[in-house]
């Protein structure tokens, strides 16, 4: 049989940078971004504290920057960060390794927090699987609330779980650099944690 699958972490693994900032600050512009950042100051110091989920925090955060906007402009911006803009934080490293993986016939897998509005152009450019978070679009309009459960800690597992029998597969390989990665790097056979920092 023979068959391989690698699974990547996103922001931090595979990237040096918080995509999800990056975008907002993109979208918004740099002054809306800091007037965000100082409102919601009191609900991220909540979450640092671990006072607050992950989820909340994010679904707080979307909400502020992106309640009420059109479902075409939001999408029309997403696909232009994703292609245009992404590549300035990648860790070449770890593009190398998710080639290689490709090279050998692996099916390669981005399983991430982050939006999926953003990561399924660069994810479809450059031929791998995603899973990500969804957003709540409702009547053409962005809600800033989550459509799926934040793909994070156990939520990856349950994931990949949903969408791959990994009976099928001999060897699986994982790729993570935080605590919200232990469980997906606890399910494969190889697991490599923050492997391509310099």
């Amino acid at each position: 049989m023979n068959k391989k699958i690698a699974f990547f972490d996103f922001d931090g693994t595979i990237t040096t940078d918080d995509s999800l900032l990056k975008f907002i600050r993109f979208v918004v512009g740099d002054r809306k971004f800091l007037l965000g950042l100082t409102s919601l100051s009191p609900m991220l110091v909540l979450y640092k504290l671990k006072l607050i989920p992950n989820y909340k925090a994010k679904q707080y955060m979307l909400s502020w920057f992106f309640k009420g906007i059109s479902k075409d402009n939001f999408l029309n911006v997403a696909n232009e960060y994703s292609l245009v803009h992404i590549h300035k934080i990648l860790r070449p490293k770890a593009i190398q390794k998710i080639f290689w993986h490709k090279e050998q016939g692996h099916k390669v897998v981005i399983v991430s927090a982050s939006l999926e509005c953003w990561l399924k152009p660069w994810c479809e450019k450059n031929g791998l699987e995603l899973l990500a978070t969804k957003l709540e679009i409702r009547n053409e309009i962005v809600t800033g609330k989550l459509l799926s459960k934040n793909c994070y800690g156990v939520e990856k597992v349950n994931r990949i779980k949903e969408f791959y029998d990994l009976e099928e597969y001999d060897y699986i390989y994982a790729y993570g650099d935080s605590s919200g990665d232990k469980h997906m790097l606890e399910l494969a056979n190889e697991s490599f944690y923050k492997p391509f920092r310099d």
